[in-house]
């Protein structure tokens, strides 16, 4: 005859490890795991790109601390990918910090013909004006008959901004490199070294 307290006993211990429901338990929930796992990897269709790591300027030559590798979900061809040799490239355009590099901007170094000029602005820049802004470059002159402004440079895209280390000779105490096609050099260079008002117009670019 069983005792009460031995059939309590039986019923509340735990069972062990080889009990066989417990192993498929552990069977079913490691089958449960690796198909969540599966799932997750599969819908993950995302792949390593380049994007700048700060603002860019167009004739910038791409350097190890340009950019970083990001990883989204884009058409391929649009835009460089992580396996693409892009060190030493030059880019023609502005790529904004973050922004993924198009591949459309990456040229070869015979390809850019543009110039870096420096210009003394005779007024402050505006907020929010620095690497890769586009800007206007207009000149203003007097004679006889009143100041007259004129546009030298439209859509330059601004490769540098200095400050200067005085401003004793006027100006806005800021130097600006802009990024001038080779064809407007001339034009640009006569407004610099004539007498004179430069002013650089932020295009809102």
């Amino acid at each position: 005859m069983v005792k009460t307290s031995d059939a309590v006993v039986g019923r509340v211990r735990r069972p062990s490890w080889r009990d066989p429901r417990l192993l498929i338990g552990l069977v079913l929930i490691a089958v449960a795991v690796a198909a969540v796992v599966g799932i997750v990897q599969q819908s993950d269709t995302t792949e390593p790109f380049y994007a700048a790591a700060h603002d860019l300027a167009p004739g910038t030559v791409i350097g190890d601390g340009d950019l970083v590798v990001v990883h989204v979900r884009v058409s391929s061809g649009e835009y460089v990918p992580q396996a693409d040799a892009v060190a030493g490239r030059v880019l023609g355009r502005t790529v904004g910090e973050g922004e993924l590099v198009p591949a459309s901007a990456l040229i070869d170094r015979d390809a850019y013909s543009a110039r870096s000029i420096a210009v003394q602005t005779s007024m402050p820049l505006a907020d929010g004006v620095g690497v890769g802004s586009s800007v206007d470059l207009w000149v203003t002159v007097s004679d006889d008959s009143g100041p007259h402004s004129s546009l030298v440079g439209s859509g330059l895209a601004v490769t540098d901004v200095r400050e200067a280390k005085s401003t004793l000779a006027g100006g806005g105490g800021q130097t600006v490199y802009v990024a001038v096609p080779l064809g407007d050099v001339a034009k640009v260079l006569d407004a610099v070294s004539s007498d004179g008002e430069i002013a650089i117009v932020a295009t809102g670019g």
